[in-house]
């Protein structure tokens, strides 16, 4: 019982160490941009060494990967999105302009974190071939739950085909317009959500569309 608990406890200080790791790493990355944050720096801001930050999380662009992932799901938990309270919400709507709101919560949500370390993530995909295989992970796991609520929505509407469906979907939570009206214009997140779901709910549903 000792050893498990010894292990158990180095297992869970790891993790915490892990976790201010990437954190500060991300908060990094976001101020000072990829080529500026070293793993010297990221050490530093820690208050750990340059070896921790390799053991913990490796280089940098496994900092930056793990990074994205935390904040795309919220924490470090090792649960998948389709699994997460927000995807349940989702499926729990019966009615194609309610699955339609709750799937608006979860991309703003997500887009609320993930804004500012996608930009990040976009410039340094130009310059880091890492970075690059991370931004068409990105890209491919995006498009994948795109589709799979568009799968969800043609349960609710028979009319509905989910193939331009999950187009416009995956269209529509890239976050561009978020960076745009959010960030740039400094609209207020209702604001914005309350106009994401009328674009929504009028390219999605075919009860919504004009002919």
């Amino acid at each position: 019982m000792t050893r498990a608990y010894r292990s158990t406890t180095r297992d869970e200080r790891a993790r915490a160490t892990r976790r201010t790791v990437v954190a500060t790493a991300a908060e990094l990355f976001v101020r000072d941009g990829w080529t500026a944050t070293t793993l010297d720096a990221v050490a530093a801001a820690a208050g750990v060494s340059r070896r921790t930050v390799v053991n913990a999380a490796g280089g940098k662009p496994a900092l930056l990967s793990l990074a994205w992932d935390h904040t795309l799901v919220g924490d470090d938990e090792p649960v998948p999105m389709a699994e997460r309270p927000a995807v349940a919400r989702i499926l729990a709507r019966t009615d194609p302009a309610g699955a339609v709101a709750a799937w608006v919560d979860m991309v703003v949500e997500v887009q609320g974190r993930a804004a500012p370390l996608a930009a990040v993530v976009d410039a340094a995909a130009d310059v880091d071939a890492d970075v690059a295989a991370l931004r068409d992970r990105a890209e491919t796991e995006r498009l994948a739950g795109a589709r799979a609520f568009a799968a969800h929505l043609a349960t609710l509407d028979p009319d509905l085909d989910p193939g331009p469906v999950a187009d416009l979907a995956w269209t529509l939570n890239d976050g561009t317009s978020y960076r745009r009206l959010v960030v740039l214009r400094g609209w207020p997140i209702e604001r914005y959500r309350e106009w994401l779901v009328t674009v929504a709910q009028c390219s999605l549903l075919t009860s919504r569309r004009t002919s």
